[in-house]
Order: C-alpha cells, then sequence, then structure tokens
C-alpha cells in the first residue's frame, strides 16, 4: 500500500481510517496505564463475548478475586490485596480489552455499512483486510503476553513479549495512520527530496529501537535502577554495562545497558531530528503541509526527552499500588513517543523519493 489513492474514496472512509487511528492511539494509552497500575494479570481468562462484561454482583467479583489469587502475583506481591483493590486493578486490564473489542466492532461494522453504501472503492478492500488481521494477531500477541505472567513464578509479563506487544501496537497505528494519508493527501501536497527522505526513513529507524529499548525498560521496570542525569549512576559509561553472558542478553535483560540504549538513542534523535528540521526548512516553501508541520518533529523530541529525564529521577518516589508524579510522567513520556513517531510517519508520507 504505497501509492496514493486517487479521488479520497469518500469523506465517510477516510473519517471511518482516521477514528481508527484515534482509538488505536487511546488502545495503547490505556495498555500503558494498564502496565503502569500493574493490571495486567487481574483477569486470568481470555472470553471473547463473556469476557466484555464484567462481575455485577458480589459472587461473580469473589470468584474472580479468587482466580487471581492463585496467581503468583498475588501470592508473592499483593497478599495484603483487598477486594477493593482488585477491583482497581480489574477496572484497567478489563477496559483495556472491552477497548480492543470496540475497536474491532467498529472496524467491522463501519466496513460493512461503508461496503453497502458502495463507498469503499475496489482498490482499498486488500488493505483493509490487512488490517484486520494486523489488529486480530495484535490480540493475540496481548494474550501471549499475559499468559507469560500466569505461568511459574512471574509476577510481571515478560518484557520480551511486552516489549513484542507494544512494538505490534505500534505497526498497527502506523499502518492505519499510512492509510488515512493515502486517503487524504493528495501528491501535489508532497516533496521529492531525496536527502531528507533518507534522513526521515533514519530517524524511524532510530526511533523504532529507541521505542523498543523504552518497552524493555518498562517491562523490567528499570526506571529507578538508575535515577540520576546526566550520569548513569554517576557514571558516563557504566562498568557493569556488559556484565552478562552471552553478550548480546545484555541488551534485553540488563537494566544498566538499557538505560546507556535509551538515553543514548535519546541524544542521536534529538541530533538526528535537529538536522532534518534545518534541511526540511528549505524545502517548506514546496508544500503547505511541511510549511505547517515542519517545527513538529523537533519539538517532540524536546519534549519527549524532558519528560524522560524527570521520569528517571522522580522514579526513587515510586509507591507501590499508589498512582504518583513518575506515573503520570511516565504515560506523558509514553503518549509523546507516539506522537513523535506518528509525526514521522506523516513526514515519510510527506517527503517521497526524487523520481529517475
Amino acid at each position: 500500500m504505497t501509492r496514493p489513492l486517487s479521488q479520497p474514496s469518500s469523506r465517510a472512509v477516510s473519517n471511518w481510517i482516521l477514528l481508527g487511528v484515534f482509538l488505536l492511539f487511546i488502545q495503547v494509552m490505556l495498555g500503558g496505564i494498564t502496565r503502569l497500575t500493574g493490571s495486567g494479570l487481574s483477569i486470568t481468562e481470555w472470553n471473547l463475548v463473556t469476557g466484555a462484561l464484567p462481575p455485577v454482583n458480589q459472587q461473580q467479583w469473589m470468584a474472580a478475586f479468587d482466580k487471581y489469587k492463585q496467581t503468583k502475583q498475588f501470592q508473592l506481591l499483593h497478599t495484603d490485596f483487598t477486594l477493593s483493590d482488585f477491583k482497581f486493578i480489574f477496572f484497567w486490564e478489563w477496559i483495556h480489552r472491552l477497548w480492543a473489542r470496540l475497536i474491532g466492532v467498529i472496524f467491522l461494522l463501519g466496513f460493512g455499512w461503508l461496503l453497502w453504501k458502495k463507498k469503499i472503492k475496489r482498490e482499498i478492500i486488500k488493505p483493509l483486510f490487512i488490517l484486520f488481521l494486523l489488529g486480530a494477531l495484535q490480540g493475540a500477541v496481548g494474550w501471549l503476553m499475559v499468559v507469560s505472567g500466569l505461568t511459574g513464578d512471574e509476577i510481571y509479563v515478560q518484557p520480551t513479549r511486552l516489549a513484542l506487544h507494544f512494538i505490534f501496537a505500534l505497526g498497527l497505528i502506523c499502518y492505519t495512520c499510512w492509510f488515512a494519508l493515502l486517503l487524504l493527501i493528495p501528491q501535489r501536497g508532497t516533496v521529492r527530496n531525496n536527502q531528507l527522505r533518507g534522513w526521515t526513513g533514519f530517524i524511524l529507524l532510530l526511533l523504532f529501537i529507541q521505542l523498543l529499548f523504552g518497552a524493555l525498560m518498562a517491562g523490567h521496570k528499570a526506571a529507578a535502577t538508575a535515577p540520576s542525569w546526566p550520569t548513569i549512576n554517576g557514571y558516563l559509561i557504566p562498568p557493569s554495562l556488559f556484565t552478562l553472558s552471552p553478550f548480546l542478553l545484555n541488551f534485553i535483560q540488563n537494566k544498566i545497558t538499557l538505560h546507556f540504549m535509551h538515553r543514548g538513542l535519546a541524544y542521536s534523535l534529538f541530533i538526528a531530528t535537529l538536522i532534518w528540521t534545518l534541511k526540511a526548512n528549505k524545502l517548506a516553501s514546496r508544500s503547505v503541509y511541511l510549511h505547517k508541520t515542519r517545527a513538529l518533529p523537533f519539538m517532540m523530541v524536546s519534549v519527549q526527552i524532558i519528560l524522560g529525564i524527570i521520569a528517571v529521577v522522580s522514579s526513587p518516589d515510586i509507591i507501590a499500588n499508589r498512582w504518583g508524579l513518575f506515573d503520570w510522567i511516565a504515560l506523558l513520556h509514553q503518549i509523546t513517543g507516539m506522537i513523535f513517531l506518528l509525526t514521522m510517519v506523516y513526514m515519510l508520507y510527506l517527503v517521497k523519493p526524487e523520481k529517475t
């Protein structure tokens, strides 16, 4: 799905896709809240239909609570939980799953209605089918992530599966956003420049890796491991950077290495985005869209770095099962990262390679 769609199928179709982008954005945000509140393992079963409704009486609530009590998370971490505490974490996991169901329903109903009204052109049916499959795959990956925290002696989901779930979600929202751009922005609104296109792709690659390390940081709850800035516990290059064996394991499990990589990539993104902005300024007059939005990437990466620093230095104030400053900042840090990503996807669409 790389070529523009001639004459947007209809305003209804483009609005439907934009609604999908918004709903997916909220879904990823809800996933962040679920992670920060430690709610992901509160619902130990996946029932596609019956699971859409929460417990409605005391007996059902106690039955759900009893199932949670069988998890190692409860037995090793939350033995003091009351039913009220359980209801709190249950709510966030339930609303996260409900929102996913809502996205699926809106997609299917919208597709059926638009198809019936003959507003969907044949050329976009295949991309829409791929979009639906990606959404279903994301749901399966999410359940595999949850299962990883319900087996053995795990008290949280496995960080690698959390990262996979997060990256799949970002891929889905980027695909949907790209689809919306194909419908909304005509080719005359784009510019052709190989150099700026190359920098855009480079930033997206760095950002993808950065978000992957951010997800691993979140999965390992690594922020409090090095609550200092600009140094990492007093070091620019920590001595414990590569202490695990085999070597590559450091990039998955070593919390200090995760800090080092996450911060280093942030500085690299800042410099790369500054260079991108200077180059984009020279081409801004060629596109009204680029002219109006060329400052967004640098603004977003700057805010993203500031929020990251605040999150790290406020991490010693984390109180288990209590929402505080760190949680707010961490959530905003994730939201800003998603906006930055979508901004660069938008720029990739605006800046085309030169014709040969």
